[in-house]
């Protein structure tokens, strides 16, 4: 991705280090999900499940940082005329998301209308993420956003940032809170999702299904 220019999307990057299967409960769900970099959904075929067919291929995460919430996705065409698509796929008409495939019940799914219908219609109103400092609510720098975490399956969602820090020296994993503020270039962590920062994807899982339990969402 190119932090410079502050894309609403997040870009394509090298998923070199493959899928992440890290079982966590998403928003409550109490449903075994998988945590995985929202980078990795990009360029993977998107098939209908009513046809077996691949109908799309997943060209951009849409994801708004205001918000905190996951808008969808714009797709590219499959085959020899590859190119990009009119069509988006929004968040709330994806089936399930695995390793090799974004799966959608039917080619309807895919929202022709150039996102007027899937609630894509005002892409620039999505705020950017990718290249955000965070900082934690008594003022320290925590890192700068460098990937949206997805908890993807029955339910998909965002729930968390990846940050590397100044020195570029470690990484390590936030909760995403309605409670966050951006706030310019600076997004500021509740305190109360302090105790819940990882260094490790696996250990951030488990945080997670902590921090999005019935009881933590009251206080949230």
């Amino acid at each position: 991705h190119d932090r410079g220019r502050r894309r609403r999307v997040v870009r394509r990057a090298s998923s070199a280090a493959g899928w992440f299967g890290v079982g966590v409960a998403c928003v409550g769900s109490g449903r075994a999900m998988n945590l995985v970099r929202a980078r990795d959904v990009m360029g993977l075929p998107v098939v209908s499940i009513a046809s077996g067919e691949d109908v799309a291929e997943v060209r951009d995460v849409v994801y708004d940082g205001e918000a905190h919430r996951l808008v969808g996705f714009t797709l590219n065409k499959r085959g020899m005329f590859a190119g990009r698509l009119k069509a988006v796929l929004a968040a709330g008409s994806v089936a399930a998301i695995g390793p090799d495939a974004v799966m959608i019940d039917a080619e309807s799914a895919i929202d022709d209308s150039g996102g007027r219908g899937a609630g894509l219609d005002d892409l620039g109103a999505a705020r950017p993420v990718i290249g955000n400092r965070v900082l934690s609510a008594d003022g320290s720098d925590l890192g700068e956003v460098v990937a949206v975490i997805l908890s993807t399956g029955d339910e998909l969602c965002a729930v968390g940032y990846e940050l590397q820090s100044a020195d570029r020296s470690d990484t390590s994993f936030v909760p995403i809170s309605a409670q966050m503020a951006l706030s310019g270039e600076n997004l500021v962590l509740p305190a109360e999702a302090t105790a819940f920062v990882r260094n490790d994807l696996a250990g951030f899982g488990a945080a997670i299904a902590s921090y999005r339990s019935p009881e933590m969402e009251k206080n949230q």
